[in-house]
């Protein structure tokens, strides 16, 4: 986004689209952070893994909903979120004896700026699926899912399952290509497509998984989240169920610059966020992965830590979060921005709560509370 188009963001209403376990909802704030009201639920009862917005078009918006006894599908609106439609083909593997079934899709993402209509899903169990109709009809992208090594790349044959299922998630389109792709698997690792998922590598070097029989092993590693810098995409940042690491996309060598974080606090947990218009900072959320992994936060008080280097040092930022007794963590997707030239931050926590700081993370304010777990955030500026 150019200056000019940040400074008029400034003006405009927000809109935080919230997905959380048992339904969907939508936060708006006007351009002052003054007054915020919150409408819904949609789909009440239902898991929503993810509830997005389409920047190309920010009147359409998708939820990926699991209603149980249901199953998973996937739901479109094209008129900010007050009429919704189900897709007429959700993502599914192909009608086979004893063949796979997709548990729920939890991750959405919009496709290439130059590709209007086009979405992809991440599933659980780990598949790759697209949609070239915006939303309505879904199909697998072979390069991976029929790949002879995608069961092993997918963890499935670890022999004990991620808490919650293995899923494929981040998925990442390289604004400068719309055949680059990356997307991390949970008990994988990263993978890349140059060929717009015709085919696919492994990208896992320099991560070390302590828990793997072969701790530096080509795959086999837990991604939490990756993220690619949109003014330069060969700068990516994933955090780990290990650490947090850095990739000059150039070297394709991951470092451990969580290593930089205070012993402490460590630096496992769930969400990252990069600077929109700053390659320097980037903001995560620790949580507490000692011995029986709690996945609160550290010693009750909730902070996120910045980095204005890379990674190279870390600050901890808490001022307006509870000192003591904040047990709470925050999941992969539940961490976002808006691009305002001085971008605003936005947490969901796994207590119901939404909190944003508008100074870059220096001080913080709870929005609303009381809303089922937060699964995942989204923010459009209308």
């Amino acid at each position: 986004m150019s200056t000019e188009n940040s400074n008029n963001a400034q003006n405009k209403l927000r809109m935080l689209l919230i997905g959380t376990r048992k339904g969907a909802f939508v936060l708006q704030g006007k351009p002052d952070q003054s007054q915020w009201e919150l409408t819904g639920p949609h789909f009440l009862g239902a898991a929503v893994n993810h509830f997005v917005s389409d920047p190309r078009d920010p009147k359409t918006m998708l939820i990926s909903s699991n209603p149980g006894h249901i199953g998973p599908t996937i739901y479109r609106s094209t008129d900010f979120g007050k009429t919704w439609k189900e897709a007429s083909s959700p993502p599914a593997f192909p009608k086979e004896e004893n063949g796979e079934t997709v548990r729920h899709t939890f991750w959405l993402a919009p496709g290439h700026q130059s590709e209007p209509g086009v979405w992809y899903a991440g599933t659980c169990p780990p598949a790759l699926f697209r949609s070239e109709d915006d939303g309505e009809t879904w199909y697998g992208v072979t390069g991976f899912n029929n790949h002879p090594l995608r069961k092993e790349w997918a963890g499935l044959d670890l022999g004990f399952e991620i808490p919650g299922g293995n899923i494929l998630h981040s998925i990442q389109i390289d604004p400068r290509d719309p055949n680059h792709i990356l997307f991390g698997i949970s008990g994988g690792g990263v993978f890349e497509s140059q060929d717009k998922g015709e085919t696919w590598n492994p990208l896992n070097k320099g991560i070390v998984s302590y828990f793997l029989p072969e701790p530096e092993a080509e795959v086999g590693h837990d991604p939490h989240a990756i993220r690619m810098h949109p003014l330069n995409p060969d700068l990516l940042l994933t955090q780990t169920h290990t650490g947090i690491y850095r990739m000059n996309r150039e070297e394709g060598v991951w470092q451990h610059v969580g290593a930089n974080m205070p012993e402490e606090v460590g630096d496992i947990g769930f969400p990252l966020v990069m600077h929109p218009y700053d390659t320097n900072t980037a903001w995560v959320f620790p949580m507490d992965g000692t011995e029986i992994w709690p996945r609160t936060s550290p010693d009750g008080k909730p902070a996120v830590y910045r980095t204005i280097n890379q990674g190279e040092s870390w600050e901890r930022q808490d001022n307006g979060f509870p000192k003591e007794h904040g047990y709470f963590s925050v999941k992969r997707q539940a961490m976002t921005n808006d691009l305002n030239e001085i971008p605003g931050l936005y947490i969901g926590t796994t207590g119901g709560e939404v909190w944003a700081s508008f100074d870059e993370g220096q001080s913080w304010e709870k929005l609303v509370d009381y809303l089922p777990e937060i699964f995942s955030l989204d923010v459009l500026l209308i």
